[in-house]
């Protein structure tokens, strides 16, 4: 399907010729003479937006403002018969894709329409290609009673505004839980803005949640919109909110109780409809007998959710090896029973993190297609007693696949034992014990086959 393609130049000639010149390449072109009239239009159905410089009313730097604003990935040329160089950076600073100098022929339109086109189809390519992850991007995983009752949790409160806590050892998966309850929301259209706490230094951390006026301090030579604004509508995340200092902590309380933003050097006070999520990595009730949380701040939010950390599902571990091996590329890759045993003893301090951690250490020194417990790192060594009490199943999905892969080796090696081993990339003492384990002898390969 050709691209669509928005036109606005207050010369109606100039639009009609526009529209002429891009209709014969096949591309749908709606035209205005109005910049102010077309943003009143939703234009996100458009993939590219042309627009006149020297307009009334609104002229064409002003809109590619207003542009940049509301739809930031949309592609914008800007075209203008009073080229020049101020002009053209100006144009390319605000975030043009491209600029063009009256007049100019139909080829010459056609040509630099194409380019741009091209250009955004190949990033959108490559940031599909970047991200292993569905358009949804990363999801919690996991099965256990644990993890679904977290679930349960998360979809009562993910359209509610409240604002909500979320608590957790460090790994298990906070970023995941908040980008979940704005996905599972009404605002899950606007902005997701994340702000790292404990990063960025609290001086800092101020001016990039609420903004500053021109002159406010020294360096600051331009208007800065905050944070909190940026997110209108939308959600803002602050991980690591322990980390804001109390000064701070209660300029942030009079944003949670009415969202006033005051930027700094600033007297006015503006409104933003934000929703706050927040997680602590720390105990922030022991924060708060420390003096180092506000209490008061504490009760602003409305939900705390807690994360079980890995070590209260352990059942969970073999669901999620299973899906980070295909999120790194190697779904063909299994863990022996052995091995799967030591992964489940372990406590897994570093939670879901660690497993992701291990396993891509593990994949880039093992070039075997089964991980042997010889293949983990060496604290995996120390954890070779019995699981125990572990509710390990007697066969786990990734363990009927090694099984079914064994004795299909062995069919195709007419149950030679060392080719099979061979084909298999373990050594024969290796294979023997799986095929005791997993009870195989030829009689389990099908007559006739």
């Amino acid at each position: 399907m050709k691209s669509s393609i928005l036109v606005i130049d207050d010369d109606a000639v100039a639009c009609e010729f526009l529209q002429e010149a891009l209709s014969r390449e096949g591309y749908r072109v709606v035209t205005y003479t109005s910049a102010l009239e077309a943003l009143q239009q939703d234009l996100s159905s458009y993939d590219l937006l042309m627009s006149d410089i020297r307009m009334p009313g609104m002229d064409g730097l002003q809109f590619l403002s207003a542009v940049q604003k509301k739809w930031p990935d949309l592609p914008v040329i800007l075209m203008t018969a009073y080229g020049s160089l101020e002009t053209t950076m100006e144009a390319i600073s605000l975030g043009a894709w491209d600029y063009i100098s009256k007049p100019f022929s139909p080829d010459a339109c056609r040509a630099i329409v194409k380019k741009v086109l091209e250009v955004r189809e190949l990033r959108e390519r490559r940031l599909k290609l970047d991200s292993p992850e569905t358009s949804e991007g990363p999801k919690l995983i996991g099965s256990s009673a644990a993890m679904v009752e977290f679930y349960k949790q998360i979809a009562r409160v993910a359209d509610s505004p409240a604002s909500v806590l979320i608590e957790g050892e460090s790994g298990t998966g906070k970023e995941l839980t908040a980008r979940s309850l704005h996905r599972m929301s009404s605002r899950r259209n606007k902005q997701f803005v994340v702000v790292h706490c404990g990063a960025i230094p609290d001086n800092l951390l101020e001016s990039e949640l609420f903004g500053y006026e021109k002159g406010s301090f020294t360096g600051a030579d331009h208007q800065h919109l905050g944070l909190l604004e940026s997110a209108e509508g939308g959600t803002i995340f602050l991980d690591e909110i322990t980390e804001m200092s109390t000064a701070l902590q209660g300029k942030f309380l009079r944003f949670m109780q009415d969202g006033e933003v005051r930027r700094i050097g600033g007297h006015d006070v503006r409104h933003a409809a934000v929703r706050v999520v927040a997680a602590a990595n720390k105990n922030i009730d022991e924060e708060v007998q420390q003096g180092r949380f506000r209490l008061d701040l504490l009760y602003r939010f409305i939900v705390r959710l807690r994360i079980p950390p890995l070590r209260e599902h352990k059942e969970d571990i073999p669901l999620l090896i299973e899906s980070m091996l295909k999120k790194f590329g190697y779904p063909g890759v299994r863990i022996s029973v052995e091995a799967m045993e030591l992964l489940m003893a372990y406590s897994w301090p570093g939670n879901v993190r660690e497993v992701e951690n291990v396993l891509q250490q593990t994949l880039l020194l093992s070039p075997f297609v089964v991980i042997l417990p010889e293949n983990l790192p060496q604290r995996f060594q120390q954890h070779k007693e019995p699981v125990g009490n572990i509710n390990l199943p007697e066969m786990t999905p990734l363990a009927e696949a090694e099984r079914d892969m064994i004795l299909q080796t062995l069919k195709a090696a007419s149950w030679n034992q060392s080719k099979a081993a061979q084909l298999l990339g373990i050594d024969r003492k290796t294979l023997r014990l799986k095929i005791r384990r997993y009870g195989l002898s030829d009689e389990n390969i099908p007559s006739g086959s």
